[in-house]
């Protein structure tokens, strides 16, 4: 169940309209390594310590292909690669790594996650 709350947001391209309120999602934790580790543990025959192997692995290895400019699809989960924001020029000549502002991180749901995502209930809190 996810949980929300309702916050107020300002028309940012009309400062005189009214305010108005939205639904916000809002976490209730966050869950590490090791509580992954111990989760998979449960799950399997495999140790705490050796599933924290290897997610520290998937990790650095992860990093290292998302590095390299590859599109790494994480399962069921999806597709991570790197994008990046620059300045805009007029001809493409003009176009080179110093009008690169800054790099982010593109995801893309897969198929049985967006099914997941579709059939949240959800929860007013009252924080």
């Amino acid at each position: 169940m996810l949980h929300l709350k309702g916050i107020a947001r300002k028309n940012p391209q009309d400062e005189t309209a009214a305010v108005k309120y939205y639904a916000y999602a809002i976490t209730t934790g966050m869950v590490d390594f090791e509580r992954l580790a111990y989760l998979v543990s449960n799950q399997c025959t495999v140790r705490v310590a050796d599933c924290l192997a290897v997610l520290r692995s998937l990790e650095h290895n992860m990093m290292d292909e998302l590095e390299q400019g590859r599109t790494v699809q994480f399962g069921d989960l999806g597709l991570f690669h790197i994008g990046v924001r620059a300045e805009g020029k007029a001809a493409l000549e003009e176009v080179n790594s110093a009008t690169v502002k800054q790099a982010h991180m593109n995801f893309r749901p897969a198929k049985r996650l967006r099914k997941m995502l579709k059939g949240l209930e959800y929860k007013m809190s009252s924080e």
